[in-house]
């Protein structure tokens, strides 16, 4: 076969992709050579959930240690640059950064490479959830401060207008609009009452006001003579006069200056942009976020800019952090949630599904310019990819939505439903898994060799695609697929009287011909990708 191929209308000539390095932190997994010997081991990676304290949940928590890339860092940058990416940086970006240093392994000099390209060396890493125990850190550090600086001001002794309310002395503008006595509520209102008591009682302070005054008067101070060299100078002197300030008012910390800049430094284009300072890339960077259909959406926006020549080199991917409360809560709020601490395996008892965290980044490539370079590609090629919306159903999946992806894909990879003979399911564990079955078998073959892992590392929104496809790649790799942790028996009647041919706890040979994975999103993204192995 040639470097090149002609699509399916004859009229274009389409650059093939290869997969150059890939890096994976998951369940139990701190790298992706764990990754492929857990893969074929068998079995549930998945663990008891202890931040709700006893709880029936089970959850994948990503091995992760950002300790291990700490001699990488400091090869490349200057000491302090390690103490700065941990003490500013969450979960999310740090794996994504530890996954791409693993990228880099599978082909030396390749780091080198995504630098030299410049523009044409693209980073599209995305999420699905984004840094959310950042987010609720600063969220609660920030509610807290609000609540004990309006308390501090609604006092007495910090508010006149309060002060001559308790003599019996309010004045009418003072009464108008009072809410009531928190001490006159139900137990069960008392703390929110409170809060809405404090807030009304902080805003009549004059005390307040002149506090205030005065802080405006520190900040108010501009940046004179030399930008560069007055600027720290003026911003420490705010900062000193500030503090001074606070103490001589006996004030608690403002509630503005309680919010940790981390929140900003960890929005969701964190993940991108942080590998791209870490690898020294300097062409384009972005996030897609796509919920559970996040690493087929960024795949897709790759090997398209490497089709239009825009790109040589792109490193995709996504990261999403360890399960937290948050998500856990809403999860299980949507009924979408096992909550009986067992694993609840795709195709059986549609329980629902488990939360998982963690990272997988691949850097894909133009196959010809890239080989050319000395460099050989890993797993399979990618030969097309399929997006569609449902746009019916934020949660349940339509017919329509995910096999017009499917069709995508097919048509994009030059290729007729009969050549697949593995398919990767999305499923996990709910209902939606007897359609995804019955809609996949509308289409392929009745051999078509069938699986469905979340049983094994759980449900990362944003990732879970990108583990399915590396231990798809890993099976094309080695002719052999992965087993996973369902047990013929289990198999949902309704389920097995459409389809039967399912990987199960046995390592199997991988069929000949085609492989295809489906991800199907929150809101109802879908992403289907078809690829072939090398020897076709």
């Amino acid at each position: 076969m040639t470097d090149q191929h002609l699509s399916q209308t004859g009229k274009t000539a389409q650059r093939r992709i290869g997969i150059f390095g890939w890096g994976v932190i998951a369940p139990g997994c701190a790298n992706v050579e764990t990754f492929k010997e857990k893969l074929y081991s068998g079995g549930s990676w998945l663990q008891n959930f202890e931040d709700f304290g006893p709880s029936n949940f089970l959850v994948g928590e990503p091995d992760f240690d950002f300790e291990n890339y700490h001699s990488w860092i400091d090869d490349r940058f200057p000491p302090n640059r390690f103490g700065q990416l941990q003490s500013k940086m969450g979960k999310p970006t740090l794996m994504a950064v530890g996954s791409f240093v693993q990228s880099l392994q599978q082909n030396p000099g390749i780091e080198e490479t995504l630098q030299e390209l410049g523009n044409a060396a693209h980073v599209y890493v995305g999420t699905g959830l984004g840094d959310l125990p950042t987010i609720s850190e600063v969220a609660i550090t920030a509610d807290r401060a609000q609540n004990q600086w309006d308390a501090f001001w609604a006092a007495a002794e910090n508010c006149p207008a309060r002060a001559a309310f308790e003599a019996g002395d309010a004045s009418p503008d003072t009464l108008e609009g009072m809410p009531e006595d928190p001490q006159k509520v139900a137990a069960e209102s008392r703390e929110e009452a409170t809060r809405v008591w404090n807030r009304y009682w902080a805003e009549k302070s004059t005390r307040l006001s002149e506090y205030l005054e005065k802080s405006r008067e520190i900040e108010g101070e501009s940046i004179s003579g030399e930008v560069e060299s007055n600027k720290a100078a003026v911003i420490r002197g705010k900062m000193k006069k500030s503090a001074q300030l606070r103490k001589d008012w006996g004030v608690p910390l403002e509630p503005w200056n309680a919010v940790s800049p981390n929140l900003l430094w960890n929005i969701h284009s964190s993940v991108a942009t942080q590998i791209t300072m870490m690898g020294k890339i300097t062409g384009p960077s972005f996030s897609p976020v796509a919920a559970c259909s996040t690493f087929g959406v960024a795949l897709k926006l790759g090997m398209d800019a490497i089709q239009r020549g825009e790109a040589e080199a792109v490193v995709i991917g996504a990261s999403d952090p360890p399960p937290h409360p948050m998500v856990v809560g809403a999860f299980n709020a949507a009924r979408v949630l096992s909550n009986d601490g067992k694993v609840s395996k795709p195709l059986t008892g549609l329980r629902g599904t488990h939360i998982s965290g963690g990272s997988c980044i691949w850097i894909i490539g133009d196959l010809e310019k890239m080989q050319a370079r000395g460099y050989q590609p890993l797993g399979m090629e990618p030969v097309g990819v399929g997006l569609t919306s449902d746009a019916d159903h934020i949660i349940t999946p339509s017919e329509e939505g995910p096999t017009a992806s499917i069709h995508s894909a097919l048509e994009a990879a030059a290729v007729e439903p009969e050549s697949v003979s593995t398919w990767d399911l999305h499923c996990t564990a709910t209902p939606g898994d007897f359609l995804e079955v019955e809609n996949a078998r509308k289409l392929f073959p009745d051999q078509v060799l069938m699986t469905a892992r979340k049983g094994t590392f759980g449900h990362g929104m944003g990732v879970c695609g990108g583990w399915e496809l590396t231990a798809q790649m890993l099976a094309g790799e080695s002719g052999k697929i992965a087993p996973t942790s369902l047990e013929d028996a289990e198999i949902n009647p309704q389920i097995s009287a459409v389809h039967r041919n399912f990987t199960g706890t046995d390592t199997v040979p991988m069929p000949e011909g085609l492989a295809g994975k489906l991800s199907m999103g929150v809101g109802g993204i879908n992403a289907c990708v078809i690829c072939r192995p090398f020897d076709e």
